[in-house]
């Protein structure tokens, strides 16, 4: 229990010190205009309440990340305490709120704009196509993987759900973002808060014990069920609930909706701590339930790794009904609020690099339509496959995040080291992991080990050279 205690308390403290630090590096200024005002549209770029930004970004980047990715990466122990906490505080937090403050004090742009302007034309580009595949296949993944849940619910096929949630998606794509998404994520974001203080309570006052951080929990490497390697796979494993790139697409979305400069700590900081204090409840919650990490990692391998069937267990068990009601809330509106919220941001993506405004609903329109066929397309792939896929492009993406802020703060000649570790350190994770990954290159641990930490030195070294001559005022953002 004092691990955990001492991580919560970490969390929770962040916000009111590092998120501070980043406040003024970033230098909000509540005085400075905003995109809401700006560019207002009725549409994408329309001012909301700071509570309900808040909100609205926490089910956009929290889908099922917090609640399965930490069950999961908890089968390694409570080392996972450790990565939830400081990713969360200086690699999660920092990039959600840059991502947000750069997009809100350069128009609202989406993240693929904000790369190419501070890593060049060639980057942008291909960012472009990456970013935009990369919304489409989380919309796809979350009609897929709720869909499936419903049927085993109602009995209804689980392609009959796909229609009726695709349905819904192009809804909350295509009406402005005060009719669906300002309305109903307010009350989703509520009960996912209320599952989440639940669990606690039941840790606080039930009668399980919550393993503590020890030298042992450094030397199980291969707690997994799987046994996969805790470096790299931990932190591919849980990322919404540390970093995930995923996010640096979501906060640009609230950038266009805020309504002082001030209000990004709340919205992009706040949103991604309180996701990790999610993250950490459920990963402590999995230690404690069945045991320790033997017993959770059994009870996972004897179910094929089902985390839904592992959220359901925890909550009927331990909160009966009401927990029962919010498992199926946490485990079907959580993916759907991502999944909406990422064709949507397929939309502005394409909206931004094609010039093509979005006030007039047959501009939507065309920008929509080959996006939700594509979606379709890859709803009829595996979905196993899909995931495998998307965890290591996700956190491809967060390094990618993590540079251009990097080269962000240099350019302005302001402290750029505390964006450049973590992104060398995404770097090494994401080069290391596809090569030893089964769905990668699959070559031996420590063959992929020195191929990837090869890589790293290349792309660290090439990225060190940039941000150096970003310093010395040879890089300026390119619009």
């Amino acid at each position: 229990m004092t691990t955990f205690l001492i991580c919560l308390a970490l969390l929770v403290g962040s916000y009111f010190t590092y998120a501070r630090y980043l406040e003024r590096l970033f230098g909000a200024d509540p005085k400075a205009a905003v995109p809401s005002e700006t560019h207002r549209d009725g549409v994408d770029y329309l001012p909301l309440p700071a509570w309900k930004t808040f909100l609205i970004q926490l089910l956009n980047i929290a889908g099922l990340g917090p609640i399965f990715g930490a069950l999961l990466g908890a089968m390694y122990g409570p080392v996972a305490f450790l990565w939830i906490t400081f990713g969360t505080i200086f690699v999660g937090g920092l990039q959600d709120y840059a991502s947000g403050m750069i997009s809100l004090k350069e128009g609202g742009v989406s993240f693929p704009e904000i790369v190419g302007r501070y890593m060049g034309l060639t980057v942008r580009q291909v960012m472009r196509a990456f970013t935009l595949f990369l919304m489409v296949l989380v919309g796809a993944v979350f009609m897929v993987g709720p869909a499936g849940i419903l049927e085993g619910f109602t009995g209804l096929s689980q392609s009959v759900w796909v229609w009726i949630i695709l349905a819904y998606y192009i809804l909350a794509t295509l009406l402005p973002i005060d009719k669906i998404i300002g309305r109903f994520y307010p009350i989703f974001g509520i009960a996912l808060f209320a599952m989440a203080l639940g669990i606690l309570g039941v840790l606080f006052f039930g009668p399980y014990e919550i393993p503590n951080l020890s030298a042992a929990s450094f030397g199980n490497f291969t707690a997994n069920p799987q046994g996969l390697p805790i470096i790299p796979t931990l932190f591919i494993t849980i990322a919404c609930g540390a970093v995930s790139g995923f996010h640096a697409t979501q906060s640009p979305m609230m950038a266009r909706c805020v309504t002082n400069e001030r209000q990004g700590r709340p919205v992009f900081y706040g949103a991604m701590v309180s996701e990790g204090v999610i993250a950490l409840i459920w990963a402590a919650i999995g230690m404690a339930f069945w045991g320790g990490t033997e017993g959770l990692s059994e009870a996972l391998a004897a179910h094929g790794g089902n985390a839904a069937w592992a959220v359901e267990t925890i909550t009927n068990t331990t909160l009966g009904k009401v927990g029962a009601f919010l498992a199926l809330l946490g485990v079907v509106v959580a993916p759907i609020t991502s999944g909406d919220t990422a064709f949507r941001c397929a939309r502005l993506i394409a909206a931004d690099f094609l010039h093509l405004e979005q006030k007039h609903l047959l501009k939507r329109l065309y920008i929509s339509l080959p996006i939700f066929l594509v979606g379709v397309a890859i709803t009829l792939m595996p979905f196993e496959v899909i995931w495998k896929y998307f965890a290591w492009a996700n956190q491809v993406l967060a390094a990618i995040c993590l540079w251009t802020v990097t080269v962000y703060l240099a350019v302005r000649r302001r402290h750029w080291a505390m964006a450049f570790l973590p992104a060398a350190f995404m770097t090494f994770i994401v080069s290391f992991y596809i090569f030893i990954a089964r769905e990668g290159v699959a070559m031996p641990y420590y063959t992929g080990l020195a191929i990837g930490s090869a890589i790293t030195v290349a792309i660290v070294g090439t990225m060190g050279w940039y941000v150096r001559n970003a310093w010395r005022g040879r890089v300026a953002a390119s619009r």
